[in-house]
């Protein structure tokens, strides 16, 4: 587990952004995936690592999708010192939460096609602009069955690049471990963020025994990766409050984004 070092702050870097040479600066943007279970479980602990994390962005996943879900998602994102961007019941559970600090351009909820038998799935997507950098984001929740899953995997690959954002991260619970044919051909085509600079944990499942990684952050070319992982021992974070708040740990990263030309 590779320990948590003094995390940057979020906000506009000054300089060429590194790896990238970007002279008109980048952004540090923090991104946490979460699946929270459809908030069966402790509400209170699941709002304190939230807001421990202190995220610009949330990419849900079992979010409300029953009976009165905007109320619900509405409340969990208050209780966050978030706001809501898009996705819930529209997208059969995905859904994307942020900070003021990002300026959502626009958002499209997408149904994906459904084997019958099986659960629906969906993507809650959306461009946005953070400290001058702009990102196209996704949140996904795979399915369960392989084939379905793998298609779903190319799927997410055309969606993010139908948002046309010059960067982009996609995250959440592909159902799939590092070693299937989902999870590579995502890290085929994209960066997965823990592989990249591990911070924190790497299981994500189960809580009180993770014993595999299927949560998941993934970054698009010119992305600097500056940690990802479980936020085990990040101020705030008890491990009390990850075993009650959900089945699922969150994954949190924080990247340098190139400024927008």
């Amino acid at each position: 587990m590779a320990e948590h070092p003094r995390r940057p702050a979020s906000a506009t870097g000054e300089g060429p952004a590194p790896e990238t040479g970007d002279v008109s600066g980048s952004a540090v943007v923090r991104v946490l995936s979460y699946n929270i279970r459809s908030l069966r479980d402790d509400r209170a602990a699941l709002a304190r690592i939230l807001r421990a994390c202190a995220p610009d962005l949330v990419l849900v996943q079992e979010a409300p999708r029953f009976f009165r879900w905007r109320k619900a998602a509405e409340r969990l994102a208050r209780s966050a010192g978030l706001v809501y961007v898009t996705g819930g019941a529209t997208t059969a559970g995905p859904m994307i939460l942020s900070t003021l600090r990002a300026h959502v351009e626009r958002t499209e909820d997408i149904l994906l096609p459904r084997t019958p038998g099986l659960h629906q799935r969906g993507f809650a997507t959306a461009v946005v602009r953070i400290a001058g950098a702009r990102l196209g984001v996704l949140s996904c929740h795979l399915s369960l069955a392989d084939a379905e899953r793998h298609a779903q995997a190319g799927l997410l690959l055309e969606r993010l690049a139908l948002l046309d954002a010059p960067y982009a991260v996609a995250g959440g619970d592909l159902n799939d471990r590092p070693d299937g044919r989902s999870f590579r051909r995502l890290a085929g085509a994209l960066t997965d963020a823990w592989a990249a600079r591990p911070r924190g944990g790497e299981m994500t499942s189960t809580p009180r025994d993770p014993h595999q990684r299927i949560d998941a952050l993934f970054v698009s070319e010119g992305v600097d990766v500056l940690g990802c992982g479980v936020p085990h021992g990040l101020p705030g974070v008890r491990q009390a409050d990850l075993e009650a708040a959900s089945d699922h740990l969150p994954v949190l990263a924080d990247l340098r984004v190139p400024a927008a030309a």
